[in-house]
């Protein structure tokens, strides 16, 4: 699996605006089903925060990657929001998140999941990556180098 199979540049978001978790995970939600219209907002804003209540997506290092099992949804659906100044995601290393990686999963897709989860933390571990996300400017600028490194993995 490449990210680029489940990620396209419409669904990249450079400056996400909000201030706080639960704004941002909607404002995600929102991408999503504008380019998914059979996804609700409701719908996955609730699976998310169900996911959330069990334990920070945020895995330190300024990235999160929240994600949920979603009825109806037959196939793995990520979005890319990136927030310049951090917004705290209770991460576990206490500090602000700012790269934001979010997984729609069908029901059933268990080995896809853990797949895609991997997949994202090998991408982001890299600092050089990490700065390189920080430092883009558009969507297709930070999609290409979401591509380019997926390659690599």
């Amino acid at each position: 699996m490449r990210l680029t199979d489940i990620l396209s540049p419409d669904l990249v978001v450079p400056e996400l605006r909000g201030n706080s978790k639960d704004e941002v995970l909607r404002e995600l939600a929102e991408k999503i089903a504008a380019v998914h219209p059979q996804i609700s907002v409701e719908s996955l804003v609730a699976v998310l925060w169900e996911r959330e209540h069990g334990g920070t997506t945020a895995i330190g290092d300024g990235i999160a990657i929240p994600h949920g099992r979603l009825p109806g949804v037959q196939q793995i659906i990520a979005a890319f929001g990136r927030h310049r100044e951090g917004v705290d995601f209770q991460s576990i290393d206490g500090k602000p998140t700012h790269l934001i990686f979010l997984l729609v999963l069908p029901e059933e897709s268990v080995g896809l999941h853990l797949k895609a989860l991997a997949r994202v933390s090998r991408l982001l571990k890299d600092p050089n990556v990490r700065q390189r996300l920080l430092s883009a400017g558009s969507a297709l600028e930070l999609y290409e180098i979401i591509r380019q490194q997926d390659e690599q993995l």
